[in-house]
């Protein structure tokens, strides 16, 4: 089973992707915030890691940072999501190591053919 890390600090947002996720098979662990994110990355593996560019604690790049330092995950995918829509925030998540950049506000759907895209 694709095993999934979802790091979103709005409670709202994250519950409805998880779900959409889940429905598709996925299997999601949730964190609701950076530090959260980058804890679960140092201890389990995953095939795809979703990260919100802004969150308390650490943002979505000080995590990518922190993910490509540690062997589990170096190799992992890592999508941003973020409502960061600029070329210079975009510029700033791949030069992080962000693979993929997927705009707010988006259908979860459109996430989710995304993610199989991405995994499969």
């Amino acid at each position: 089973m694709t095993r999934i890390l979802l790091a979103e600090d709005e409670d709202v947002l994250r519950m409805l992707i998880v779900d959409t996720l889940e429905d598709e098979g996925f299997q999601i662990d949730e964190a609701a915030d950076g530090e959260e994110a980058e804890e679960l990355a140092k201890h389990s593996k995953y095939d795809l890691i979703l990260l919100d560019y802004m969150m308390p604690g650490k943002t979505g790049l000080e995590v990518i940072v922190s993910i490509r330092e540690n062997e589990m995950n170096k190799q992992t995918n890592v999508m941003m999501l973020t409502a960061k829509s600029q070329q210079s925030d975009q510029k700033a998540a791949m030069d992080a190591g962000a693979n993929y950049f997927f705009t707010k506000p988006f259908s979860p759907m459109e996430l989710a053919e995304k993610v199989r895209e991405i995994v499969e």
